[in-house]
């Protein structure tokens, strides 16, 4: 089997230096966060080819952030795209009423000269009718006398 390979100088104890490390206090310390118990993650031990073991935690990889989709068009672009939408539909609608009522005028117009036409004819036909009709007024005309203001027939 194959052993890891020992070198003299990572085992001697003559030469191995301990380093201290120095804590790093930050400007202004994190907040502390309580943490359940069901929730502090497993530790991980790996072990290196060279026959070190490196414990850790496991860390999750990061999430990039969700980039919030644009739309396409701006809210401005389409609210003035509404707006000529229905300044026109307003337009069409003022069109068709100011055509409903030319066209209402008109047939008022009409009807008046209709019945005026009509009641014309009648009156005509009234007036000027034949003297040969049975029915109406006989009126006769005889030669009055005026004698001293006093009317004589």
């Amino acid at each position: 089997m194959n052993e890891p390979t020992r070198h003299p100088a990572v085992h001697d104890t003559a030469a191995l230096e301990v380093h201290r490390p120095t804590p790093i206090t930050p400007a202004h310390p994190a907040p502390l966060v309580p943490v359940h118990p069901g929730t502090i993650p497993a530790v991980a031990s790996v072990v290196l080819p060279d026959g070190r073991v490196v414990t850790g935690y496991a860390v999750a990889p990061a999430q990039p952030e969700q980039v919030v989709a644009k739309p396409a068009v701006s809210r401005a672009a389409v609210n003035v795209a509404l707006g000529g939408v229905g300044f026109l539909a307003v337009c069409g609608g003022l069109f068709l009423l100011t055509a409903f009522i030319t066209a209402l005028t008109a047939l008022v117009t009409q009807l008046v000269i209709l019945a005026a036409v009509i009641f014309g004819g009648w009156v005509a036909v009234q007036v000027m009718g034949s003297s040969s009709r049975k029915g109406g007024t006989t009126v006769n005309i005889r030669r009055a006398v005026f004698k001293r203001n006093h009317f004589h027939s």
